[in-house]
């Protein structure tokens, strides 16, 4: 499946790419969707999944390793968090998720059977 092409990725990054770069930042950021939604995701892709997926690509080519912030003075650097790899931000998260028809918030499911919940009233002004 092509989340986006190579040369989208070189535009939007604005320098030269090796193709294995292109293939390798495509993998990674596929292998991200398929975690977060599963076969939701379909070939072609749905409306809205290019362009978080040109975000991450381009951020696994540009900070690969994460970091936050560099120091020079006492060589400090933090990282976005602990874990390596590819991570989906909570906004490209909420995006793909919405792209692909799921819930992006937080949600509450009632498994209680219908006769145990309580009577609904409602009130309408007269």
């Amino acid at each position: 499946m092509a989340l986006f092409e190579a040369s989208e990725l070189r535009t939007l990054l604005k320098r030269p790419l090796t193709d294995a770069e292109c293939t390798l930042a495509h993998d990674l950021t596929e292998d991200a969707f398929y975690g977060e939604v599963g076969e939701r995701l379909t070939d072609p892709p749905q409306r809205g999944v290019k362009s978080v997926a040109l975000a991450v690509a381009s951020r696994v080519l540009t900070n690969p390793g994460g970091v936050r912030s560099e120091q020079a003075g006492g060589m400090l650097v933090s990282y976005a968090d602990s874990e390596t790899g590819v991570m989906l931000s909570d906004d490209e998260r909420r995006r793909l998720r919405r792209a692909v028809g799921m819930a992006s918030g937080a949600s509450s499911l009632n498994i209680a059977p219908e006769d145990t919940a309580p009577p609904v009233t409602v009130w309408r002004a007269l």
